[in-house]
C-alpha cells in the first residue's frame, strides 16, 4: 500500500514537473508577454516579449522585430531572460536526477539510498526551477500595473497589459513547484532499509547448520 502511494506520487510529481518545464520554455519565447490595444486602431494590436515586439494588423498580418540591443532593454526584461534561462537548465537537470531516482525504474535496484538522494536532488532542483520562473513573470507583471496606473502618463497614451505569456508562465511556475515538492515528499517517505539484513541470514545459516551437527554455536 505504501510502495503504491509513493510510486504514485512520484508518477504525479513527475508529470507535473515536466509539464511546467514545457510551459517553461514556451513562455520564455512566447512574444506574449505584454499586449497593447489601440483605441484610436482597433485593428492593430502590439505583443512584447522578451525577445520582440510584434504588431497584429488584419491586412499585412503578423510583424515581428527583434530587439535591437540587451543592454538597451528595461531592466525587468533583461533579468527575465537570464532568470527564465536558469529556470530552464535548473528543471532538465532535475527532471533528468528525479527520473533516475524513481522507484519504476529497474537500473540501480541495490541502490536505494542512492536512488532516494537523486530523487530528493531532483526534486529541490524542480522546486528552484518553478520558483525562478515565478520571479521575472511575476516582476513584470508588478512593472506592467505600475505603468498602467502611473498617473504622470497621460491618459491618451496606450497602456501596456498582461500577455497570455505572463499567465503561462505563472501555470509553469506553481507546477515545477508542487512536482518538486511531490517528489521530495516521495523520497522522504521511503523507509529505509535495514543495516543488518545482509548479516542476519549467514548467522541464522551458521546456527541451523551446527544444530543438524549437534553442536552448539559458541557465540550463542
Amino acid at each position: 500500500m505504501a510502495l503504491g502511494f509513493r510510486t504514485a506520487m512520484q508518477s504525479i510529481g513527475l508529470s507535473l514537473s515536466l509539464l511546467g518545464w514545457v510551459l517553461s520554455i514556451i513562455t520564455t519565447y512566447l512574444p506574449h508577454w505584454k499586449n497593447l490595444n489601440l483605441d484610436l486602431n482597433e485593428m492593430e494590436n502590439w505583443t512584447m516579449g522578451l525577445w520582440k515586439t510584434c504588431v497584429i494588423q488584419e491586412e499585412v498580418g503578423k510583424q515581428c522585430k527583434d530587439f535591437d540591443s540587451f543592454l538597451a532593454l528595461p531592466a525587468e526584461l533583461r533579468i527575465s531572460r537570464v532568470l527564465m534561462f536558469l529556470s530552464n537548465g535548473l528543471g532538465l537537470l532535475g527532471l533528468l536526477l528525479s527520473g533516475f531516482g524513481l522507484d519504476c525504474l529497474r537500473i540501480g535496484e541495490r541502490q536505494q539510498d542512492f536512488k532516494k538522494r537523486l530523487l530528493i536532488l531532483g526534486g529541490i532542483l524542480l522546486w528552484t526551477s518553478g520558483v525562478t520562473a515565478l520571479v521575472p513573470v511575476s516582476w513584470v507583471a508588478h512593472m506592467t500595473v505600475l505603468e498602467f496606473w502611473d498617473e504622470s502618463i497621460p491618459e491618451i497614451v496606450p497602456r501596456w497589459e498582461f500577455g497570455e505569456a505572463l499567465f503561462i508562465g505563472w501555470f509553469a511556475g506553481f507546477a515545477l513547484v508542487l512536482g518538486g515538492s511531490l517528489l521530495q515528499c516521495a523520497a522522504c517517505s521511503a523507509p529505509a532499509a535495514p543495516p543488518s539484513v545482509h548479516y542476519a541470514v549467514p548467522e541464522m545459516e551458521t546456527q541451523c547448520s551446527n544444530l543438524e551437527n549437534g553442536s552448539a554455536d559458541p557465540k550463542v
